[in-house]
């Protein structure tokens, strides 16, 4: 066998200490799922209701917040793509 002509060279196994991390990454991604979805029930409540603005706006801080560590997260998770 010759050469890769592009340089590519197989996907390393994955180490003990990588097969963790990842188990952890996905376990609190499960846990921020989890509370985005209870906050977007809690918000959604407030909503068709007379509630307090504050808190409102406090809880929907929050679920961006969230989102955007999900986000990171998934990003952590999945192979880099190279377009």
């Amino acid at each position: 066998m010759g050469a890769d002509p592009f340089g590519l060279q197989p996907f390393p196994e994955p180490s003990p200490h990588m097969l963790a991390d990842r188990d952890s990454l996905l376990r609190r991604l499960h846990e921020l799922r989890s509370e985005h979805r209870d906050l977007d029930s809690v918000i959604t409540r407030m909503e068709l209701g007379v509630s307090d603005q504050l808190q409102m706006q406090r809880l929907k801080k929050r679920k961006l917040k969230l989102k955007d560590e999900i986000v990171w997260l998934e990003s952590q998770l999945l192979p880099d793509i190279i377009a």
